[in-house]
Order: structure tokens, then C-alpha cells, then sequence
């Protein structure tokens, strides 16, 4: 680590390196601390964990015994042990006991991704409530067809306030929350919705796994799911450069006379429409297979128009869905006790294998994953195993819990904090090695003289 420090100092490692290089080394060094403790305000199962996306300081937690509780993790209620363990006590809580409170397990709870002021929570008595923090009164609520299991909100949302929510009817639903009415029903899964998550690249397109094994991909300015996951369509490894993509010549063919170009121009044929102008190319992701002509087949519903549209992501139930911090990859975990990473763009499974042996089938698993998405963080029965995302090698394995976990979360915004105060104090002293060896001389003096 000091050589670190000492390439940084001296100009031969980058800022964004020596931030990384930090910030793999506490990673590698997470372990159960024995200095904090969150004193839980919960009489079942925690089904739910979210650090808000602002000050990464207070943490949502939603319980199989109904109640919902607020933590201030940053901020300690009390302190034992001679001050050296910090207990961290609930700030809020909403139970059974609440005139509004959910009467059977909540399932999810989310911040509002740009306010802490609200937080939305989904419960197996099948409604969604939104609630306001300061008074800890509901503001909208939602009645479902059937048991929530997830609930999601785009984080890059700049111009929709919708709720995605997973239920055990077959149908998705978007609940607006400036409306206080359902603006979008997703149909195409044919059993229930365990995970729903939001893509990290645009507010736009939305991410669905189902009992049926299948993961589909909406975009909810169209009709109809626009992909379907097949486990069977593969690929190795991440994709090639974006360059190999789109070659930028064409050969001419040996007919053209020498004094032509050796490039061409390809022009894709537009179709006119009725006024007569050229219809805008939808790009390949987007783009929904029609029918070809002729064909005497019955017209189908736009979001089943896929050859592929009974193809399965895994064998059994998609139980968790987690979209990298870029929003190039997706990694989901299934019934079968898989874990797959797929390519958004191809659609195509990596076939990476990680050292997965038992998941949880039976419930919806929330998965973390780090900053830069270098290592996914999975609830694997009692433990919870760090993977890497590119190898699938195990990384770490956490230990304490004596039951099964539920939920994960990796709160990046506490690393970046630590480390830009660090950042902070090698502006402030330029030498900085110096400064340490003259504090580490000074206390080997000072030991030196008591002894």
C-alpha cells in the first residue's frame, strides 16, 4: 500500500488508478465488524435492504413481520464496550400497530432515488404504499391483483416517476406516482413476476423476470416486450471492441470500372410513409420482429411477435436480476441455482460459470454488486459469496448469519467518501511521505524514551 501511496505521490500512478487500486484493497478486506452493530427493530426475516442513493447514509429495511425501519448507519445512537463498539438504533419504524401500516410481509422497500423524503414499500397483502419519511404517513397508495414481490424505480429517471412492481399475477404494472394511477400493464410472462429492475443506461427500458424461467426486456414508450433471454444462445466471454461492430469499407466488386471508388456507401432502403417522407430506422435493440408477408399465421400480440418468446433464461423461477453500473450486462439468478451473466446488447449468455452451489429457490433474492461491477455480491442459503463478474471464481465468503439471507447491499458511496478524504489530505501535505515517516520516527522515539 505505501508503494501505492508513493507512485501516487510522485506523479506515476493516476488519480482514477490509485482510487481503484484503494478501493479493490477494502474490498478485499471486508469482514464482520467487530465495532458496529445495527440493533434490528425486526421480529422476522428481513426480505429487503437499501442504503439511499444521496447522502449513502440511512438504511431502508423491509421485514417479513410487516414493519419497515429507517437506520442511520453513519451516525451512532449509542456506544458500549468503553466506546468501542457503536450501536446503531432505528430512527423510524413502521409496524402492524401503524394505522396504515401493512398487515402481512413487506417484501421490498425502496428510496425514492433523488429524495430521501420518500420511500416505497411492496407487501404480500398486495398493495404498494408510498410513504413520507418526516411524517411517516402514506401519500399514494396502489392495490395489486396479487402479492408483490419486488418493487423498482430508475435511478436515471428524469422524466417519469413510475413504480415497476413484480406480483404473482402475470401482468407488470407501472404505478405513477404523480398520478396515483396504473399508466402501464407489461403483459407476456405467463406466471408470476418475482424481479424487476431498471436499466442503469436508460429510464426507458425495463427489466422483468418471471416464474416461467423467462427474462424479458420492455421498453415502455412501445407495445410489447422487445427481447427475450435464451439460455441457449451463447457467447464467450465479454463482446468484441465496438469497432469490429462497424467496419467503416466495403469491398467493390471486381465489376466496377477502375476509375471508380474503392468505397462505397451503404444506404439502408426506407420505406415511405403516407405523407411521403422516409421512416426513421429503429436501432437493433429496440427493433420488434414482424411477420413475414403472407404468412396465414394468427396475429399475435406485439410482445409475442419473438421466435424466441417461450425461450427460458433458466430452468425454474428468475428469483434476482442486477444490471451492471455501465448497463452493458445483466446477472440473474434462478430456482436452478444458477447464476448467469448475459450481454444486453447480443442478448447472449456468457456462458461464465460461477462457483455457485445453493440458492434460495423459493423467495426473491436482491443482489449488490460493486462500483465498477467487478465483483457480485449473492445470498447463497446462510452465507453470502463476493464473486468475480468477468471469472465467476469465488472471492470472498461471509459468514455470520445463522439463517438464510435474503438481501444484500453494497454501499459504494461510503469507499468514495473515505477516499476522498484521503484524496484531501495528499493535497493538503505535499509531502506526504515524509510527513509519515516523521510521525512513525517520532513514535518509535517517544517508545524508546517511555520504555
Amino acid at each position: 500500500m505505501w508503494k501505492v501511496v508513493g507512485d501516487r505521490e510522485t506523479g506515476k500512478l493516476p488519480p482514477y488508478s490509485f482510487i481503484n487500486r484503494v478501493k479493490s484493497n477494502r474490498i478485499s478486506s471486508l469482514e464482520l465488524s467487530n465495532y458496529k452493530e445495527i440493533v434490528s427493530a425486526h421480529k422476522g426475516a428481513v426480505n429487503s435492504l437499501q442504503v439511499d442513493l444521496i447522502e449513502g447514509r440511512y438504511l431502508l429495511a423491509g421485514a417479513s413481520d410487516g414493519s419497515i425501519a429507517v437506520y442511520d448507519v453513519q451516525s451512532a445512537t449509542k456506544h458500549e464496550g468503553n466506546g468501542m463498539v457503536a450501536k446503531h438504533e432505528h430512527i423510524l419504524v413502521v409496524d402492524k400497530r401503524h394505522e396504515q401500516g401493512h398487515k402481512y410481509a413487506v417484501s421490498s422497500a425502496t428510496w425514492y432515488p433523488v429524495d430521501t423524503g420518500l420511500f416505497i414499500s411492496g407487501s404480500y397483502d398486495q398493495s404498494v404504499n408510498v410513504w413520507d419519511t418526516n411524517t411517516t404517513r402514506v401519500v399514494v397508495d396502489f392495490k395489486l391483483p396479487g402479492k408483490v414481490y419486488r418493487t423498482a424505480m430508475s435511478s436515471v429517471a428524469g422524466s417519469h416517476m413510475l413504480i415497476a412492481t413484480g406480483t404473482e399475477d402475470v401482468q407488470v404494472r407501472l404505478c405513477d406516482i404523480a398520478s396515483g394511477a396504473f399508466t402501464h400493464t407489461l403483459s407476456g410472462h405467463r406466471d408470476g413476476v418475482m424481479a424487476v429492475e431498471w436499466s442503469t443506461s436508460s429510464e426507458w427500458v425495463l427489466v422483468t423476470g418471471g416464474c416461467d424461467g423467462a427474462i424479458r426486456f420492455w421498453d415502455i414508450r412501445r407495445a410489447g416486450c422487445f427481447q427475450v433471454l435464451d439460455q441457449s444462445r451463447s457467447q464467450l466471454g465479454r463482446r468484441p471492441p465496438l469497432l469490429e461492430h462497424f467496419p467503416t469499407k466495403v469491398s467493390t466488386p471486381k465489376s466496377f470500372s477502375a476509375g471508380q471508388s474503392s468505397t462505397i456507401k451503404v444506404r439502408a432502403p426506407q420505406k415511405k410513409t403516407a405523407n411521403g417522407t422516409g421512416a426513421k430506422r429503429v436501432p437493433s435493440l429496440y427493433r420488434v420482429p414482424s411477420q413475414t408477408k403472407g404468412s396465414t399465421g394468427k396475429r399475435l400480440h406485439p410482445g409475442l411477435l419473438s421466435s424466441h418468446d417461450r425461450a427460458t433464461a433458466h430452468y425454474g423461477a428468475v428469483t434476482g436480476l442486477k444490471v451492471t453500473e455501465n448497463g452493458m450486462y445483466l446477472l440473474s439468478a434462478g430456482s436452478d441455482s444458477r447464476l448467469r451473466l448475459w450481454d444486453i446488447e447480443s442478448g447472449c449468455n456468457t456462458l461464465v460459470n460461477y462457483e455457485v452451489k445453493r440458492i434460495e429457490p423459493r423467495k426473491a433474492l436482491q443482489l449488490a454488486t460493486t462500483q465498477d461491477s467487478s465483483l457480485v455480491f449473492v445470498p447463497c442459503m446462510a452465507t453470502i459469496k463476493a464473486f468475480d463478474v468477468w471469472s465467476g471464481r469465488t472471492s470472498e465468503t461471509f459468514r455470520g448469519h445463522y439463517e438464510n439471507v435474503n438481501c444484500c447491499w453494497f454501499n459504494s458511496q461510503d469507499q468514495v467518501a473515505m477516499i476522498d478524504k484521503f484524496l484531501c489530505g495528499l493535497h493538503a501535505k505535499y509531502d506526504l511521505m515524509k510527513w509519515m515517516k516523521e510521525e512513525i520516527m517520532s513514535k518509535i522515539r517517544t517508545a524508546g524514551v517511555t520504555d
